[in-house]
């Protein structure tokens, strides 16, 4: 089936244009344009509101099955993303809770409103070891509802308190917010932080991750937790063929100047739906550049714009992969950049506790 071109409009503030159907659902709602709104969600407002519903979720840590992705644990504090990234490769998680990939995954957020309980529960358990925690491998722990709620925070002072290991990934300069815990856990080796910058270009960023902090201020983020002593890194991510990858060299450069030790990169992901959601925002946005950008990101992926195997898909493949490959060594090098960060430790795990209790011995 060839590419699907969406008609959009341009909302203000939101990456999606529209709400595309979803694919496990038979049914879908349209409303009549000649029917009169019945709720302020269903009016021409340029910017359609945010909805949080609570997410009843039973547990908090998941554990990672994916063999290519270097994590073996994760925690997320929220299902959806406000920060409306168009190419976010997470939209079809929404599509199994019955929404769509595209605007309600930007504006319906299902909220762990009990992640901290749920997570002191489990940390507590006999046959946790204090193993790596990463946040943020599917939404953003610090998107714009985490200023009003604090969940990230509640979490990160449980693990302070465990003094368990935790990797945490973002776009948002909130995350500078909670450095003094991200500092506690980093004096046990036991933190660290990617900062995610796509762009330089804070006109590029305002309309394809519309609600994520600018360029300039994720840069100031790396400096801030830099300064109080967090190893701290950056992930030229997703590299887009044709589009970002030429800003390489000097994402890594700008980022080394502001403190980052380490960096990374993987190029765009478009699984299910929003390959056809990137597909129309390109031809709003820059109709001349649209089929290069495409046609370079099939050279990436075997010919196709997603490919869903294991391994490759996070590294893709080709001539040209390997030119990005080789421009990001040369970058990392001249930069001062390890591609390899040294991993959080888990030596000094403890339960709250445990050290009173060893005061009288062994049972």
């Amino acid at each position: 089936m060839g590419d699907v071109h969406l008609p959009v409009q341009h909302l203000r503030g939101r990456g999606a244009a529209e709400n595309p159907p979803n694919r496990f659902e038979r049914q879908r709602y349209e409303r009549d344009p000649d029917e009169p709104a019945q709720t302020p969600d269903e009016s021409e407002s340029p910017s359609p509101r945010t909805e949080l519903i609570a997410d009843c979720a039973k547990s908090v840590i998941r554990r990672n099955e994916s063999p290519d992705l270097p994590f073996n644990y994760s925690l997320n504090t929220y299902r959806g993303c406000e920060h409306g990234c168009v190419y976010c490769y997470a939209r079809p998680t929404h599509e199994t809770l019955g929404y769509s990939a595209g605007l309600d995954f930007e504006t319906k957020i299902l909220v762990k409103h009990h992640a901290a309980a749920l997570l002191r529960r489990e940390l507590m358990a006999p046959s946790w070891k204090g193993d790596v925690i990463n946040i943020s491998t599917v939404t953003d722990c610090y998107q714009p509802v985490e200023r009003k709620l604090g969940i990230t925070r509640q979490c990160l002072a449980v693990l302070a308190e465990f003094r368990n290991p935790v990797v945490i990934v973002s776009k948002n300069y909130l995350v500078t917010r909670d450095v003094d815990l991200l500092a506690e856990l980093a004096g046990y080796q036991a933190a660290l932080v990617w900062i995610s910058l796509t762009t330089l270009r804070p006109d590029l960023s305002a309309i394809m991750e519309p609600r994520t902090s600018s360029p300039a201020r994720r840069l100031a983020a790396i400096k801030a937790l830099a300064q109080a002593g967090v190893p701290v890194g950056v992930l030229a991510a997703p590299v887009i063929p044709g589009l970002t990858d030429e800003e390489m060299p000097a994402i890594l450069n700008a980022a080394a100047a502001a403190g980052a030790r380490f960096a990374g990169y993987t190029p765009v992901r478009l699984p299910y739906g929003v390959k056809d959601l990137f597909i129309a925002w390109l031809h709003q946005h820059m109709p001349d550049r649209a089929e290069k950008v495409l046609n370079r990101i099939r050279e990436v992926r075997g010919g196709r714009l997603n490919d869903s195997n294991f391994y490759s898909r996070m590294s893709g493949e080709g001539i040209f992969m390997q030119q990005i490959a080789g421009l990001f060594g040369m970058a990392c090098r001249k930069a001062g950049l390890s591609e390899t960060p040294q991993r959080p430790s888990s030596a000094a795990f403890r339960r709250p506790g445990e050290q009173q209790l060893s005061l009288f011995g062994p049972p």
